[in-house]
């Protein structure tokens, strides 16, 4: 849809949230008082280079599906940390131009980002968003030489129906009836980034985004939202995760993200959550920048502390 179309249907808060978003400061929740203290500030700053859009998806796939990759200039001949990047649109609109400026955050600190299409509901339902990742991590290993990747350091990075699929990638991709038969462990996830994330999808009433992404009702489909749900999907190897969100948010509720980031740290899974006020669901996005500013921090402690290959 238009993008002014976008905005106003997304952003539910209208012109306040837009007038009040820039200038407000934002609620940071913490189990570990020390870590804020001893954050790691975002590398210096590198070049990329910009390859043109390709496909990921093999010949076979039922739709193709193209990746941006951005590639960062670094020095010598070290493995470098990548990202796989998803945008948003209710798993039926927009692209990957949305996440463009992150992705361009992300190289200049050093990852390789690949940023991907997928494919659209209503006429591909779950699980076909996710088998669509699933492929294109597959693809990400099959470049890791050619592109100094180090498979042990990719992370997963999206907003709104993005962060729902590399969550879900996250939880359900390696291991599980997801796992198959495009998963494994090549989908293994080093940390994620999710903002505006839909974390359980049987909180929501049966809407038509949710729907047509499923296919059926909360009745008809109850099974199917529970795989879905990377809240109810969660498992004890769960990666670290930086959650951020409007508390103003009326598309995606706020408590979609206390009650993922409560669950996570009952399990003692490394979790940072990071909520923005007097913001909702589209503002939270575009007023982004102390959200992934931070976020960036926390991908880089959790990169750094993961083993080179």
């Amino acid at each position: 849809m238009p993008y002014a179309r976008f905005v106003c249907r997304y952003l539910g808060l209208g012109t306040l949230a837009l007038l009040l978003g820039g200038c407000t400061a934002t609620h940071y929740v913490h189990n570990d008082q020390s870590a804020i203290e001893q954050r790691v500030s975002p590398r210096d700053t590198v070049t990329f280079e910009r390859l043109d859009p390709q496909p990921y998806t093999p010949a076979d796939w039922p739709q193709m599906l193209n990746a941006q990759v951005l590639l960062p200039h670094t020095q010598g001949l070290e493995r470098r940390p990548a990202a796989l990047i998803v945008h948003g649109g209710g798993w039926r609109n927009r692209g990957p131009n949305d996440m463009q400026g992150i992705a361009e955050q992300l190289a200049e600190q050093g990852y390789v980002t690949i940023n991907i299409e997928y494919r659209f509901a209503p006429e591909y339902q779950f699980p076909a968003q996710l088998y669509d990742l699933e492929q294109a991590m597959n693809w990400l290993h099959a470049h890791a030489a050619e592109w100094r990747i180090d498979t042990d350091r990719v992370v997963g990075v999206g907003y709104s129906s993005g962060a729902h699929l590399v969550s879900l990638l996250a939880v359900a991709g390696a291991e599980g009836p997801l796992a198959a038969p495009y998963g494994g462990e090549h989908t293994r996830l080093a940390a994620v980034v999710a903002g505006g994330l839909p974390s359980d999808l049987l909180k929501f009433d049966d809407g038509p985004l949710v729907v047509d992404f499923i296919g059926g009702t909360r009745a008809e489909k109850t099974e199917a939202y529970t795989l879905a749900s990377p809240a109810r999907q969660l498992i004890p190897q769960a990666p670290p995760f930086f959650l951020f969100h409007g508390k103003w948010d009326r598309l995606v509720p706020v408590d979609h993200a206390t009650d993922f980031y409560r669950a996570l740290q009952a399990q003692g899974t490394p979790s940072e959550l990071y909520l923005q006020p007097w913001r909702g669901h589209l503002a939270s996005f575009i007023f982004r920048g102390s959200a992934m500013k931070a976020a960036i921090a926390f991908l880089n402690r959790q990169v750094e502390n993961t083993v080179r290959l």
